[in-house]
């Protein structure tokens, strides 16, 4: 579990789209594994063929600061990249959709199904976002600054949400990778990830939350304590470009 962290315009989003394939990067490279051969082995992500990064994509994952929720029904947000990707039928997308919806703690009978995603509350909606990333069983789930806009019951279980998700292992056996664009000085201290603070477009920190948390750089430690006043403007910030879901292939919530 790796939280990305720092001020606006340190390059977050940047970073995050990069991975995504949004950017093409000016240098440096970008590895991801490859899973194509008995040895998996980390391969630069530009030596991938287009069809390779397709299927890439179909097992990552990308929670929205703002949900991207699709228009229509609850089971319509998780059955349509089940369809379009995976090929399944309404009799096998049901049992994945009630098993997704049950493991964020939502209701799983067909009245909730069939209810609108835009009659969901706020903390309804993070969860059935997450609900829709999971049901493709992704190695890899990012998030976008997952706790914005929720009041703070709401905001501690989703906290607990990710947690949970990410020490679940796949249905291979597989562990997962969850990697946090936040300010959430709550989700930081509660789940204690490997932190990464970018500062003018550079990695100022990398380590574990408590080494961060202890910190007394003059750029941390101001940092740390904005924390609660950025967070509440997360709402004005850049997010990721939620037009990413029209990509074939990638997962995108």
């Amino acid at each position: 579990m790796i939280a990305i962290v720092g001020g606006s315009g340190c390059g977050k989003t940047v970073l995050l789209n990069s991975i995504l394939g949004q950017y093409s990067i000016d240098n440096g490279c970008i590895q991801i594994l490859d899973r194509t051969h008995d040895l998996w082995k980390l391969k630069n992500i530009n030596d991938f063929s287009a069809l390779d990064i397709d299927d890439i994509h179909k097992h990552w994952g990308v929670v929205f600061q703002r949900n991207a929720l699709f228009s229509g029904s609850v089971y319509f947000n998780i059955a349509l990249w089940l369809k379009e990707i995976k090929g399944l039928e309404d009799h096998a997308i049901e049992t994945i959709a009630e098993r997704a919806l049950a493991s964020v703690d939502l209701p799983t009978d067909k009245s909730f199904m069939e209810k609108s995603s835009n009659a969901l509350s706020g903390g309804m909606a993070k969860r059935l976002a997450i609900a829709r990333a999971i049901s493709m069983d992704p190695y890899v789930l990012f998030y976008d600054e997952p706790t914005t806009g929720l009041d703070p019951t709401s905001s501690t279980n989703i906290h607990d949400l990710i947690f949970n998700i990410h020490n679940t292992n796949m249905d291979d056996g597989s562990k997962r990778t969850s990697i946090i664009i936040t300010h959430d000085k709550d989700l930081l201290s509660r789940l204690r990830p490997r932190t990464i603070m970018l500062h003018h477009g550079k990695i100022h920190f990398d380590g574990a939350f408590d080494q961060f948390e202890k910190s007394q750089s003059d750029v941390i430690r101001p940092y740390f304590e904005m924390m609660p006043v950025l967070h509440k403007k997360d709402n004005e910030e850049t997010e990721i470009d939620a037009s990413l879901y029209k990509r074939k292939g990638l997962l995108v919530e």
